[in-house]
C-alpha cells in the first residue's frame, strides 16, 4: 500500500500517509465525493444592485468584479495501523495535527490535481470504525473531516 498512497495528500509539507497511515478514502465503493468536495466551485459574492421602483428591473454597475464567498470542503479520510495502539496513536496525533495546522492554517497539496487548498480545521462530523477497536490486530477506521477554505481557489 505504501506505493500506492504515499505523495497523494500532503498537508503542511507532510505525507499523511507515511507520517499518520491517512488517506483519502470514499464512504461507497466507486464513490467521488472527495473529488466533487474539492472541485465544487464556491459561490459568487452577490453584486449590489439599485432597486428603483419608477424603473423595470434593477441596475447594476457597468463593470461586475465577480468574488468569491468562502467555502467549506467536507472531505473523508481512512486510518489503517498494524497494531491497535499504533491506530490510536496515529489516529489522535493526526486530529491534533489537523485543530493545530501552521499557525492554524492546513496547507492542502493534491499533486495529482496539481491543487493546493488553504484551509483551517472547522469540525468532524462523523467517524466510522471498520474493526473493533478493542481486540489485537490490524485496524482501520473511516472518518469525516470539514474544512474552512475562507478564500477559495474556486
Amino acid at each position: 500500500m505504501e506505493k500506492i498512497l504515499s505523495g497523494l495528500v500532503l498537508m503542511n509539507g507532510t505525507d499523511i500517509w507515511e507520517e499518520y497511515g491517512v488517506f483519502l478514502a470514499e464512504e461507497k465503493r466507486g464513490g467521488m465525493d472527495n473529488l466533487t468536495a474539492i472541485l465544487t466551485p464556491s459561490k459568487a459574492k452577490a453584486d449590489t444592485a439599485v432597486n428603483i421602483r419608477e424603473e423595470q428591473g434593477e441596475k447594476y454597475s457597468p463593470t461586475l468584479t465577480p468574488r468569491n464567498e468562502p467555502r467549506d470542503v467536507t472531505l473523508c479520510f481512512a486510518l489503517y495501523a498494524k497494531t491497535r495502539a499504533g491506530w490510536l496513536r496515529s489516529y489522535l496525533s493526526f486530529i491534533r495535527f489537523l485543530k493545530e495546522g501552521k499557525d492554524g492554517w492546513i496547507d492542502i497539496l493534491l499533486p495529482q490535481l496539481e491543487l493546493t487548498l488553504r484551509v483551517k480545521y472547522s469540525d468532524s462530523p462523523k467517524f466510522t470504525p471498520l474493526t473493533y477497536l478493542w481486540t489485537e490486530g490490524v485496524h482501520a477506521g473511516r472518518f469525516k473531516v470539514k474544512f474552512r477554505e475562507p478564500v477559495p481557489i474556486l
